[in-house]
């Protein structure tokens, strides 16, 4: 199969990786030709193109399916739509014209802005809070939308909070005293180690269902206590205390068992205790 990755960055190439190893053909985007060009080094074929650019859709390759993985340049309405509205409209245009069958939306649970602690499952209607949640969801219905009987297959994983090597800045965090005890912690946290981030996009790529929207979260929901409490003692330190998180924040449970039983999904790290555990020295 070969496989069109779209803004293979930290995830994208770790789902090259993944494909490369079991024999898939590979093309990464980047829109950096530098960091394009570093893509070669994972035996994946490096493409350097700006994905909101006019015309983009007619230099991208033919490809039997698609992970679109960009992220937004800048945390802004114009940044996410140009990532998330201008780009998959490329990506859908490419695969329609490509004769993909298979194409594979990496969403974010920030379309949901509950701040009440609530169970959110993929059911669960979306409540995007601020501009940049509700572009998200725009970007998901074009994706959904652009679903064909006997044709093009897309879906859509919505991931909470990803770590793993090379991007553990919540411990960082912990031991500045920037994430610590105090007013707001007992608010939920929802993350997903790379790895089972991996494992959820290649599922996803290989059955799922039409048209379907999957959670990529752990199995676990911890309060931002734990969390601190965990890491610190992890850390050999006691838990920093005193700086108040901002006003407002989304506190809700991610829940992913539908999504790992319907993709067949085993997670490796359950929680974040055995991913973090896996990445501390």
């Amino acid at each position: 199969m070969h496989v069109l990755i779209a803004g293979c960055g930290w995830l994208g190439t770790a789902v090259g990786r993944a494909l490369v190893a079991r024999g898939d053909r590979v093309t990464g985007v980047r829109s950096d030709p530098g960091r394009a060009a570093a893509l070669a080094a994972h035996g994946i074929e490096p493409l350097a193109l700006d994905l909101a650019a006019p015309e983009a859709a007619a230099r991208l390759p033919a490809a039997d399916a698609v992970v679109a993985c960009q992220s937004a340049a800048a945390d802004s309405p114009e940044g996410y739509r140009e990532a998330y509205l201008t780009a998959n409209r490329t990506l859908l245009e490419a695969a329609r014209r490509g004769g993909a069958r298979a194409l594979v939306y990496t969403g974010s649970t920030r379309v949901f802005g509950q701040s009440d602690g609530t169970l959110v499952r993929e059911s669960t209607p979306v409540a995007p809070s601020g501009p940049e949640g509700e572009i998200l969801v725009e970007a998901e219905r074009l994706v959904l939308g652009a679903s064909q009987p006997g044709g093009l297959r897309t879906a859509v994983i919505r991931f909470s909070g990803l770590y793993g090597p090379g991007r553990i800045g919540l411990v960082d965090r912990v031991a500045r005293g920037l994430m610590a005890l105090g007013p707001g912690d007992e608010a939920y946290m929802n993350l997903c180690h790379q790895e089972d981030a991996v494992a959820f996009v290649l599922a996803a790529l290989d059955r799922g269902a039409p048209g379907a929207t999957y959670h990529g979260s752990d199995a676990d929901s911890p309060r931002r206590r734990e969390v601190v409490t965990w890491v610190a003692g992890q850390l050999g330190m006691q838990p920093p205390r005193g700086v108040t998180p901002s006003p407002g924040g989304a506190n809700r449970r991610i829940d992913s068992t539908w999504s790992r039983e319907a993709l067949g999904v085993k997670l490796r790290y359950p929680s974040f205790r055995e991913g973090f555990e896996a990445l501390l020295p």
